[in-house]
């Protein structure tokens, strides 16, 4: 039924998550349990790392070490050999692994196989599923489409014959008979492939014998995405071409520049963070508080010439010594839309009412000449919102934080972490 009826499909194996942090053989075997561990090289192994081996008990943290040798916190449970791979980590949550197995979890604390190993090899399968058309769904509220979710059949003893255990979450299978042929895009190197990825499995009831035995195994089927759990698939190498799988069905890229287009756009409409209170005019006071006149003299006057050592055709305008004060309101210009100068030194020269912005002070900082020294008038408070150098608010130097620290066990950390290097779990003994 399955061979002359079922139609062609395509297995990746799941083999379990990839390697992670080392592995390293011993170099010598314990005389008798204990500590001390044997290896040929520790300068990559910190205090606190987590040790996992046969043979040595769970959660056992590295407690000292020379250049060859490793001292954990617990005894062996048996006498270790030469040869045997030992595994380290730097989380508990996150076991370096020393045998690859389906059984094997990459993060114990949020129990995900992030990056994940498939086998090399192609399994060709026989299977059957029932086609049917993706309708709108009118249940709820809007127009929802079927998210392409379908289930599968296999013949549970040629299945087991042919991989070693039945389909499981992880695998990823091919149909071959939805390969389409025909893109839009007729630039694209090859066809058009169609993966899903197994979610499921269990025993149909119309898969039973009638001793009760069952025959038949049914899988959950789900399109497989650009994740970073399959790039051991869609970043294979298409035969022919310099291209991947994952460049072909991905649509990573126009993705990105969608992204790219409306953070532009975004940033266009909202440059600065905070308000911005440029439109605003500034009316400068006097010495007695009062409104103050702009002066409206030139060198041609012939009742207040350039000579006039009170008012000389150099006197700049009375400029504002004040700006708009508010909640993220101060920005990198004077007030009024006069000339601001910019640098980390004030100008040797300045004219009373000149505005300087120093920006070897963080924040930046806007100052005005009195005609005798330098006011700090303003901070700058606003700033870029998209990543960057130039963002300096506490968000986005919080989003985008580069800086390490040195832990008590003279461990370097980095400061920005995911949480499961974060929250590691600690053994209660």
């Amino acid at each position: 039924m399955f061979t002359i009826g079922g139609t062609g499909i395509l297995l990746h194996k799941y083999l379990g998550p990839t390697s992670q942090g080392i592995q390293l053989a011993t170099t010598a075997a314990q005389g008798s349990v204990g500590p001390v561990i044997t290896l040929p090289d520790t300068s990559a192994i910190n205090i606190g790392d987590t040790v996992t081996a046969q043979g040595v008990p769970l959660n056992s943290t590295v407690i000292a070490k020379d250049a060859t040798t490793i001292t954990i916190s617990n005894n062996t449970t048996s006498a270790l050999g030469m040869g045997v791979m030992i595994g380290i980590s730097v989380s508990a949550a996150r076991p370096s692994y020393t045998n690859q197995s389906e059984q094997n979890i990459q993060d114990l604390l949020w129990m995900e196989n992030r990056d994940r190993k498939y086998e090399p090899d192609i399994y060709k399968m026989r299977g059957i599923y029932q086609r049917a058309d993706q309708d709108f769904d009118l249940s709820q509220f809007g127009l929802f489409l079927a998210t392409g979710t379908m289930f599968m059949t296999f013949h549970l003893r040629d299945m087991v014959d042919m991989i070693g255990r039945k389909l499981m979450a992880g695998d990823v299978l091919e149909l071959q008979h939805l390969t389409d042929y025909d893109a839009l895009n007729q630039d694209v190197p090859a066809a058009l492939k169609r993966y899903y990825v197994v979610s499921d499995g269990s025993w149909p009831a119309e898969g039973f014998s009638p001793t009760w035995w069952p025959h038949l195994w049914r899988v959950k089927l789900n399109p497989l995405v650009d994740g970073q759990e399959y790039k051991d698939i869609i970043n294979s190498i298409i035969p022919g071409t310099a291209s991947t799988t994952g460049d072909i069905l991905s649509t990573l890229n126009i993705n990105l520049k969608i992204n790219d287009a409306v953070i532009a756009e975004a940033t266009s409409n909202v440059p600065l963070s905070g308000f911005d209170t440029s439109s605003f005019y500034i009316k400068p006071l006097n010495v007695k508080g009062t409104i103050a006149d702009q002066p409206n003299k030139t060198t041609d006057n012939v009742l207040d010439t350039a000579s006039n050592v009170q008012d000389t055709a150099d006197e700049g305008p009375i400029t504002p010594d004040t700006v708009i004060k508010g909640y993220l309101t101060g920005s990198a210009t004077a007030p009024d839309g006069f000339p601001l100068g910019v640098g980390i030194a004030f100008p040797s020269t300045p004219i009373l009412g000149d505005y300087f912005l120093r920006t070897d002070y963080l924040p930046n900082r806007v100052f005005r000449f009195d005609g005798a020294r330098w006011v700090a008038i303003n901070d700058v408070q606003r700033t870029s919102l998209t990543p960057g150098a130039t963002n300096q608010t506490l968000l986005g130097t919080f989003l985008n934080d580069t800086n390490t620290f040195v832990n008590n066990d003279g461990k370097t950390v980095k400061e920005r972490q995911s949480l499961s290097t974060a929250l590691t779990p600690k053994a209660d003994n």
